[in-house]
């Protein structure tokens, strides 16, 4: 459970890091372990401020769907026994709401480490920037999630090998679409 926590509040941090690295790629600088750490260097508070958002926004949507489900049904969840027809119907009108309120908070977080990391955002200030650049490319950005949904599922079946290279993959296409989509001009020193 701690480190659960724990990870969730440095996942911004090290996202950062990423980004860091990402961009001195771009400017034709040497990739350095040191990029993955710069973010306990710089705006570290902010970047863990946003894992704590983003992990508390989480945890009350959890609690509204647990809230929502009868004694009998959460039972049976937490002993891991099939439930009934029934009771699965009766799940899924809180879990699609609960989904739907996830995708705002997934929108605010997609960008948040990145700007707060590398342009020095306060975390609310960071997630409200993401949130409305995402918003205003919805439509690329669900075409973006149901192809990586597609290539991590893929990358899982082999025993979870495949995620070496999904991973990277979806990090540096992160820091591709936030220059795009930002208008940054990565001009080469």
């Amino acid at each position: 459970m701690i480190g659960s926590v724990v990870s969730t509040l440095l996942a911004p941090v090290f996202a950062a890091g990423m980004m860091w690295g990402c961009r001195a790629l771009t400017h034709q600088q040497d990739l350095e372990i040191n990029h993955l750490f710069e973010g306990f260097k710089k705006n570290t508070s902010q970047l863990i401020a946003i894992g704590g958002i983003y992990m508390m926004s989480l945890l009350v949507i959890a609690v509204f769907v647990v809230l929502s489900l009868d004694k009998e049904t959460m039972d049976l969840i937490v002993k891991g026994q099939e439930l009934s027809p029934e009771q699965a119907s009766v799940m899924m009108l809180p879990i699609l709401i609960a989904m739907l309120f996830v995708m705002p908070i997934l929108m605010a977080y997609w960008y948040a480490p990145l700007l707060s990391g590398l342009h020095n955002l306060s975390a609310v200030e960071a997630m409200k920037l993401s949130f409305v650049a995402c918003l205003k490319n919805m439509v690329p950005f669900l075409l973006y999630g149901f192809i990586f949904m597609v290539l991590l599922i893929v990358a899982i079946i082999p025993f979870g090998l495949g995620l070496i290279l999904v991973v990277p993959v979806m990090m540096t296409s992160l820091y591709t679409s936030y220059v795009d989509v930002f208008n940054i001009n990565e001009s080469v020193n």
